[in-house]
């Protein structure tokens, strides 16, 4: 690998590549419109780590075309870092700051032994509120964060990194089914959903052996999927 290509990162040199087709178009609508049923009375919009209880979220992160997309990046051995089920409601604020997947208050993960993914339930476009990433962001590395002002949405309080609105942005529009595999250093954000009906994704954090350090110097204890090497 040359070290242009290393800088770049492992996922493309724009720092991110579409999934196509991990599941039916169909099945990730359905299983969409019962995790809205759940949760429209409270209008839940995080659920962490559903991964760990929840069997529809074992089998998405699971499936076996996005595992395959994801060892194709970080190799053979395979586990689950972290998920959050994400819902935004039609109408309510809910604005996701320009932010990067593999840093945080609690670890930091190895960009070359790590991908983020983002996979749709249904349809997410510019209306409904899909991702905008910062192409070739992660060329940068790992940038200064802070902890989001305090907002009115129920969310809570996001870590957000300042990105100047001169920088070139793209909408990337996702369908039911498919998804988004990022270096875990692009920049990344997403707007409120002003569409009629909920966006509903799940975000992933795959890592490779080796890939977490704590910042309290615990063992991490991630989920494996795929391999021998945990």
């Amino acid at each position: 690998m040359t070290t242009t290509a290393y800088a770049a990162g492992l996922v493309s040199a724009a720092g991110y590549r579409h999934v196509h087709d991990w599941t039916s178009q169909a099945a990730a609508r359905a299983r969409a419109a019962e995790l809205v049923a759940t949760h429209r009375a409270e209008a839940r919009e995080i659920g962490r780590n559903p991964h760990l209880t929840e069997e529809w979220a074992q089998a998405i992160v699971s499936a076996p075309r996005l595992v395959a997309a994801v060892q194709g990046v970080i190799g053979p051995d395979v586990a689950v870092e972290n998920t959050f089920l994400v819902i935004k409601w039609p109408g309510a604020d809910f604005e996701v700051p320009w932010h990067q997947d593999g840093i945080n208050t609690r670890l930091e993960l190895d960009p070359y032994r790590s991908v983020a993914a983002w996979v749709a339930l249904t349809d997410a476009d510019e209306t409904t509120g899909c991702l905008h990433v910062v192409p070739e962001s992660q060329r940068a590395g790992y940038l200064p964060y802070e902890t989001e002002a305090a907002s009115g949405a129920r969310r809570g309080r996001a870590l957000g990194v300042r990105v100047d609105d001169s920088v070139t942005q793209v909408a990337v529009p996702v369908r039911a089914g498919s998804g988004v595999l990022m270096d875990t250093r692009l920049l990344h954000c997403s707007h409120s959903n002003t569409g009629t009906g909920a966006r509903v994704g799940l975000n992933i954090r795959y890592v490779a052996p080796g890939a977490i350090a704590m910042r309290d110097g615990s063992s991490p204890s991630p989920t494996a999927i795929t391999g021998t090497g945990w």
